[in-house]
């Protein structure tokens, strides 16, 4: 299976335009979130993104209302949007938890969960899926600019105790690009561009 992922978009109408045209090389699109920017622009984002021609499996991020996105996706037939779920796609497994984690800014746009919050809503990831988050995992792909680790814990231990075989997500800008491994899975932290993987 061939994955187009990217996360962050923050209305950048131009990469979501560039998306939708690699798309038609990709068996499924993974969005890990962040689609609007402090809530504003969601539904215009996401009607570009409409016109991709494969499935895609889409988290909300800290800037989008996971309702809001549940509206706008209802008749797009091919989509994904997760949160504490999962779809089966061409046999391979995909699991999804948006928003941030941990918990930070008290703004009213910041979609957050407490670590307790999401170790709940990650117990049913199977093992061997892709998961797809828009916060990293603890200690990696997650730096920010002052040298501070800033993932999510109840990431670090799912992903260390059901081994998904890839884990892409976002969130942190600084980190954009960065990569590791946590045991034999993968970890990407994304950004708003075209990235490809396979498995």
């Amino acid at each position: 299976m061939k994955i187009l992922a990217f996360s962050d978009l923050h209305r950048n109408h131009e990469i979501a335009q560039a998306i939708v045209d690699a798309s038609m090389l990709a068996d499924v699109v993974v969005g890990a979130g962040d689609f609007a920017t402090k809530g504003e622009g969601l539904t215009d984002t996401l009607e570009i993104l409409r016109h991709i021609p494969v499935p895609v499996v889409f988290v909300a991020g800290n800037h989008d209302c996971l309702a809001e996105m549940q509206g706008a996706m209802q008749n797009w037939r091919t989509a994904h949007l997760l949160h504490g779920t999962g779809a089966v796609i061409q046999g391979i497994p995909f699991f999804g938890l948006g928003y941030e984690i941990p918990a930070g800014a008290d703004k009213p746009w910041n979609q957050r969960l407490e670590e307790t919050e999401a170790s709940d809503l990650l117990v049913n990831c199977p093992e061997g899926a892709v998961l797809v988050t828009h916060s990293p995992p603890f200690g990696v792909a997650d730096l920010q600019r002052n040298g501070r680790n800033e993932g999510s814990r109840a990431i670090l231990s799912i992903i260390e105790h059901r081994q998904p075989r890839l884990v892409l997500c976002g969130h942190i800008h600084n980190a954009w690009g960065m990569t590791g491994t946590i045991g034999s899975c993968r970890v990407h932290n994304l950004g708003p561009s075209v990235h490809w993987f396979e498995v």
